[in-house]
């Protein structure tokens, strides 16, 4: 069975464009792969906190001498893992807040990238990510237009983070000119639309 990971990181639970987008491609999918399992992570709910010195504590204790405070945080990052490590498409719904991705899309990475676990460095010290195997898309919704410009920082970013984590088969899906008036919003969503359907 094809699964299908949703990953949700707009800060408004209700009428995120991100989210709109992100929902609209996941349909795509899902009429393509019939009988998929769709699993939605919304990280406005169920996302996880900021590293602080307890979570990097506990990534970088040895096993056999955690806490058991520890051990639950492990616990949490081993299920965000093992969840995004189960799914053949990921799928992201990503706003532009200030030039980067949301804080709680920075968060949800800062979680599942572990040492030995999602990457490794070999011996000649080069990386190796190892979530592979992953259709990822991106669907970006922002106000203004910075696709391709030097202010969009949020590319760059997610290429690398994915591709540092083995992901490297991502397709991003642009709806920028949000906020510049309803006719520059519908060419936007159209053009992010045929991008959807060509899925």
């Amino acid at each position: 069975m094809t699964t299908i990971l949703q990953i949700n990181s707009a800060a408004r639970s209700q009428g995120a464009n991100s989210t709109t987008l992100a929902n609209e491609a996941v349909a795509q999918l899902v009429a393509r792969n019939a009988g998929a399992k769709v699993v939605v992570r919304d990280l406005l709910t169920d996302g996880v906190p900021h590293l602080d010195e307890a979570v990097i504590g506990a990534f970088f204790t040895p096993e056999e001498q955690r806490t058991d405070a520890q051990k639950a945080i492990i616990a949490r990052s081993d299920a965000l893992i093992a969840e995004i490590q189960a799914a053949d498409y990921v799928v992201f719904g990503v706003p532009l807040y200030n030039f980067q991705v949301p804080t709680q899309l920075k968060s949800y990475f800062d979680w599942i990238a572990r040492a030995r676990v999602t990457f490794r460095y070999r011996e000649d010290g080069s990386v190796e990510g190892l979530i592979q195997g992953k259709k990822v898309i991106v669907a970006f919704a922002r106000g203004g237009n910075y696709k391709d410009t030097p202010a969009d920082s949020q590319t760059p970013y997610l290429k690398s983070i994915l591709g540092f984590l083995g992901m490297t088969d991502v397709t991003f899906i642009f709806a920028e000119g949000l906020a510049r008036g309803p006719e520059s919003a519908a060419a936007a969503f159209a053009g992010a639309r045929e991008a959807i359907a060509a899925l």
